[in-house]
Parts: C-alpha cells; structure tokens; sequence
C-alpha cells in the first residue's frame, strides 16, 4: 500500500503540473478532514489513486463540488450528481478549462439524442474531465398552464365568495 502511495506521489509530482494547479489535484481520499457546511461537497474519490476536483453547476439532481477519480467521464459525473432534471437543456452542456495562460477554453457538449431520442443523431462523446474544470448543465423552468389556471381559479374563488358574502349580508 505504501509503494503505491508513494509510486503515486511520485508520478504526480514529476509530471510536470505546476504549484498552482496541485490544489486541484489529491491523492488519496480526504475524508478524515471532510467538513460539510452549507455547501454542497460530494467525495468519491479513490483512496488509492490520483483524484480530480470539479464543480458542476446547473440542471442536475445534485449540483456542487466534486472529488472524482483522475478518469472520470463526462457521463460518469452525471451519475454521480444524480443525474440531469427535466428541465434541462442537453443539448447545450459545457465545460469551462483554465488554460495555463489563465485564458478560459469553453467546449459544448449535445447529449439530447443520448436521453430523449430512439437512435442517436449526432455523434456523442463523452471526454475525459480535468482537475479543475467546470461543468455547466443550463436550463430554464418549463412553463405548465396548471400553474396559471391554479392561480386565476384562486382569484375567481375569491371573488365569488365575496359576490356571495355581499348577497347574503344585503338581504
């Protein structure tokens, strides 16, 4: 166990990844000083290998930030962060790189035909997600005509009830 952790230590500090970018970067798993505040804070790192920080925003069932395996797919991390809501615009998923000019690289993903379709469309892949990176699911809440019949229905109750309150007082 400890020629691993060192031989993975090893590997990680001679690959070339500067001081910057190691606070992305953990080997190991971290849960002896995990600390769950307000925040939403998701550990599946693997205790035995090199893992990956990554924060996903959006139309998910658990948006946050994440600890994942160095390998981890873009599909991967839907599984984990519960997966996309209804109300979520797959064909337009990005993901935010901070190059090492601290320029920011934005990719777009269309994962429509993967969860709505019979047969696939377009041609999908799933990448390979790097420490650091944002994944960013948008969306907007549909609208449903329930919502404004609930309401309007409520407003005519209202007014009929006070119709009916003025009648029976006046006579």
């Amino acid at each position: 166990m400890n020629k691993i952790f060192l031989l993975s230590l090893a590997v990680f500090l001679f690959s070339g990844i500067s001081i910057h970018s190691q606070e992305k970067y953990q080997i190991g798993s971290d849960l002896r000083n995990l600390r769950q505040t307000q925040g939403a804070y998701f550990d599946y790192s693997d205790p035995s290998n090199v893992n990956i920080k990554i924060q996903v925003w959006g139309y998910v069932k658990y948006p946050g930030y994440y600890v994942v395996p160095i390998n981890t797919s873009l599909s991967e991390l839907f599984s984990y962060a519960g997966g996309p809501l209804v109300d979520a615009k797959l064909d337009d998923i990005r993901i935010l790189k901070t190059a090492e000019d601290s320029t920011v690289l934005m990719t777009r993903y269309n994962y429509n035909d993967l969860m709505w379709e019979e047969s696939l469309k377009t041609q999908i892949s799933f990448p390979r997600l790097e420490a650091g990176d944002i994944v960013v699911i948008p969306g907007e809440p549909r609208y449903f005509i329930r919502q404004d019949i609930s309401f309007y229905l409520s407003i005519l109750t209202a007014v009929i009830s006070s119709a009916a309150l003025i009648i029976s007082i006046t006579r």
